[in-house]
């Protein structure tokens, strides 16, 4: 199933944090905090003006962005768990 999100919405697919352990500790998977690393998977068209006019996006397919440990709405597509925001809600992009 393809997903293409509509407007200035963007699909990002968290990029999973490397496993840091201290003293020994293992973290449980429920205790860990949300990545905010993201890579975009999809990004719609832009936003639309009250005049019409399309404003493009600043992010593209495979850009790798940085959001809010609670942004966005999750959804599950298949078995892959996706997260979509709005454009405005990512906070920068990663080169």
């Amino acid at each position: 199933m393809k997903v293409m999100p509509l407007h200035d919405r963007v699909l990002l697919k968290r990029l999973e944090e490397q496993e840091r352990k201290k003293g020994g500790i293992i973290i449980p998977d429920t205790a860990k905090e949300k990545p905010q690393e993201a890579e975009v998977i999809e990004a719609g068209k832009g936003r639309v003006t009250e005049d019409g006019k399309v404003i493009s996006l600043d992010v593209k397919k495979g850009d790798k962005v940085l959001i809010g440990k609670f942004s966005g709405t999750e959804v599950t597509i298949g078995d892959t768990e996706l997260i979509i925001v709005r454009e405005e809600e990512i906070l920068a992009k990663i080169t």
